[in-house]
């Protein structure tokens, strides 16, 4: 399993999904172009330094990213009603995550295999996008048994 971030805008949000995907052991795909310069401080900062353990690929463009994704494409979106509490996650799966300013343009969401989101109240708009990732990275995770095993006798 995956992470996806298409053009992301605020570095900090990065750092904390790169911090995640270490933390996790998964893998982050970030499709250019960045809102900040990829080396910013405030990257650096959010990701601690977890930022040299964290894999991660970074992808010139939409199609570079297309023609280098095996797996389906799980686009994580406000525009449907199918919640991901649902889904069936699979290993091979990314998890597609739009720009925190406009998620992604009509033509990603068509490439996409499918498009989840998670059920909230009415009249709120959307999550934070690093707590997007955390919640469903963790939902396919379980399904997957794809977390790292605990060790020694704190598990």
């Amino acid at each position: 399993m995956r992470l996806a971030l298409y053009q992301p805008d605020i570095a900090q949000n990065v750092g904390t999904i790169l911090r995640l995907a270490a933390c996790v052991g998964v893998g982050v795909d970030i499709i250019e172009p960045c809102g900040f310069p990829f080396g910013d401080a405030t990257l650096k900062r959010a990701a601690l330094d977890y930022l040299q353990h964290a894999s991660f690929i970074r992808h010139e463009s939409w199609p570079a990213f297309v023609a280098s994704t095996p797996g389906r494409i799980v686009l994580m979106t406000t525009k449907t009603d199918r919640p991901y509490t649902g889904f069936a996650f699979k290993e091979e799966d990314t998890i597609l995550l739009g720009r925190e300013s406009a998620g992604v343009p009509a033509e990603v969401a068509a490439h996409a295999d499918v498009s989840l989101t998670i059920p909230m109240q009415p009249g709120m708009r959307s999550l934070n996008v690093a707590v997007t990732a955390g919640m469903v990275l963790g939902e396919g995770l379980r399904q997957t048994h794809g977390f790292p095993k605990v060790g020694g006798a704190h598990g």
